[in-house]
């Protein structure tokens, strides 16, 4: 049904923005007045720039329509109702940081206007973009607004710290923090220090919430086997502690997720 009313594309960045941006995404809704649902978002461990024009703004942004959000740490839910447009920007991990020398703990579980963080050319570049914008225009206007934000030098910080994230997410066998800081030939508290600043949350947050994500992934695939067995293959010895973050980064218990991935 929701099919008829909403659309998502994802659209890829300009090659220039590609070692801070993974990629833009465009949602449009058009709702019967008497139709809503509510979207459940599972986060990464990114900053999203985005632009929104709906039948509701977020309170905490004081009505602009262009919003930077932090690393989100828990599943959120949005109501979406009545009709609206977003483009959005999902960043790297670390990227806000990179480019622009902010802070990312101080955007952890907040969504701010985009003045508190990016250059008023930024913004104004950005809110170029009306509702129903094409998204291959929405992309190539967003991408001219963020470019002048390039750093004319390189950071070697957010490219050991890309390294690192790049490493989280190919090797599946990656479970502790100590591992990572061993492969990467960097100390733990210098690794836990380059992850405070630029992703706003620590390496053992972030390996978990990749590796939970690959729990995730294996009950869609299918995965029938003993649900404490693939709690341990992904770094989980203890059941209770396993169903707990699964049930606050997916909203229910591993089993219960299950049975409905199955139906």
């Amino acid at each position: 049904m929701f099919s008829r009313h909403v659309t998502l594309e994802r659209t890829d960045t300009s090659p220039a923005l590609a070692p801070w941006v993974e990629y833009h995404w465009t949602l449009r809704w058009d709702l019967p007045p008497d139709v809503a649902f509510t979207s459940a978002i599972v986060p990464h461990p990114s900053s999203t720039v985005s632009v929104e024009h709906g039948t509701a703004r977020r309170p905490e942004t004081a009505g602009e329509a262009v919003v930077v959000t932090g690393v989100v740490t828990h599943r959120f839910d949005v109501e979406v109702h009545g009709r609206g447009w977003v483009h959005g920007v999902k960043l790297r991990p670390g990227a806000v940081t990179a480019l622009t020398g902010h802070d990312a703990k101080a955007l952890v579980d907040r969504t701010v206007p985009v003045r508190e963080v990016l250059p008023p050319a930024v913004g104004a570049g950005l809110r170029e973009l009306a509702p129903d914008t094409p998204s291959a225009v929405a992309t190539a206007t967003a991408c001219a607004a963020l470019e002048s934000l390039l750093p004319a030098e390189p950071d070697p910080s957010y490219d050991a710290l890309l390294r690192v994230i790049a490493d989280m997410l190919a090797d599946r066998s990656l479970l502790r923090v100590a591992e990572v800081a061993e492969r990467h030939g960097i100390g733990r508290r210098s690794l836990e220090r380059l992850f405070a600043r630029y992703v706003g949350v620590g390496p053992k947050w972030v390996l978990a919430r990749y590796r939970m994500h690959d729990v995730v992934t294996a009950l869609d695939e299918g995965y029938a086997g003993p649900l404490a067995d693939l709690a341990a293959t992904f770094g989980w010895f203890d059941q209770a502690h396993f169903g707990r973050d699964f049930a606050a980064l997916v909203g229910c218990p591993p089993s219960a997720y299950r049975r409905r991935s199955q139906e």
